[in-house]
């Protein structure tokens, strides 16, 4: 087991370095002049080349990811060029705001998404089957920005039950949350019912039903066990995914969080921002598939020995 935890580090480390790499080259070749964005377009040429050289962009490029990869050990992701403050504490600010969103809508939409694709698989070729497969691939199609101002017209304009947008008390969470849980419920109710139902159709199961064990630790115990691996690997890169930021949802409700931050960073052409945020994502998703690498491994112990 230990060998098999401390390969899996070594290999996200080694991504990690890759991804700073990547990001580092992206942000030299993007056509903004970090210059220009602090002193202001009709700053005079004096300026912009000593704000350039106390920003380093006169070294050679070799001494600059050195200097990059420097203060990332040390936590520094740099100063926003538009606000002067951390790149790091502004981007802690809005983790919790995303955070709370991410964790209110997967707890709706997994959960009852699970729930139903089990119940579902159980009853593979019936109508409810077709038809909850069906409503799914339609729910599916319908575009979350779209859902969103459906749900704002419904339940803000004419009902005037919840607020337009906005963050601060639950009533600012019921829309946000139901826009993303009611398409993540859909995904996972057709992900679920596909995986569990392939595993309905094994061996192994029809023992266990001929042996007499209940309905509920037939699906729930044998078959999701044996199911989990896949399912396992679509949450945690969901995770990773919500948690880095939802743009379109939070611009849609005035949301504060890393997805709204990560657009008027774009906007703002502020660099040290965006590569910030990008970089954030990009550890989200390494963490995340570094624990579901380990979870394999509890998952089926088999994954370890191969």
């Amino acid at each position: 087991m230990i060998g098999y935890v401390v390969r899996r580090v070594l290999r996200a480390l080694t991504t990690l370095l890759g991804t700073t790499l990547i990001i580092f080259v992206l942000v030299r070749v993007v056509p903004a002049d970090p210059a220009v964005t602090i002193a202001g377009p009709k700053a005079d040429p004096e300026t912009l080349a000593m704000i350039r050289k106390d920003l380093g962009l006169d070294d050679p490029v070799m001494v600059q990811y050195g200097r990059y990869l420097a203060r990332l050990a040390r936590g520094d992701l740099g100063r926003s060029y538009m606000t002067g403050r951390r790149v790091a504490g502004v981007i802690a600010e809005r983790v919790p705001a995303t955070a709370l969103i991410a964790g209110a809508s997967l707890a709706l939409g997994f959960f009852l998404g699970l729930v139903l694709g089990i119940a579902t698989a159980a009853r593979r070729g019936s109508l409810i089957d077709v038809v909850v497969l069906l409503g799914t691939l339609i729910g599916l199609s319908i575009p979350t920005f779209w859902l969103g101002n459906l749900l704002i017209y419904e339940f803000s304009y004419r009902l005037k039950l919840l607020p337009l947008g906005g963050y601060g008390t639950w009533t600012h969470l019921v829309l946000p949350a139901a826009t993303l849980g009611i398409s993540k419920f859909f995904f996972y109710a057709r992900f679920s019912h596909s995986n569990v139902g392939g595993t309905l159709a094994s061996d192994y199961i029809r023992t266990a039903r001929a042996k007499g064990a209940p309905p509920a630790r037939l699906y729930f115990v044998h078959a999701l066990r044996n199911a989990l691996i896949p399912i396992v690997t679509v949450l945690g890169l969901d995770i990773a995914d919500l948690m880095s930021g939802l743009v379109l949802t939070e611009t849609v409700f005035n949301w504060p969080g890393l997805g709204r931050l990560a657009v008027q960073a774009v906007f703002n052409l502020d660099v040290p921002l965006v590569a910030g945020t990008v970089l954030f994502a990009g550890v989200l998703v390494l963490v995340a598939n570094l624990v579901v690498d380990l979870l394999y491994g509890v998952i089926d112990p088999r994954v370890q020995r191969a």
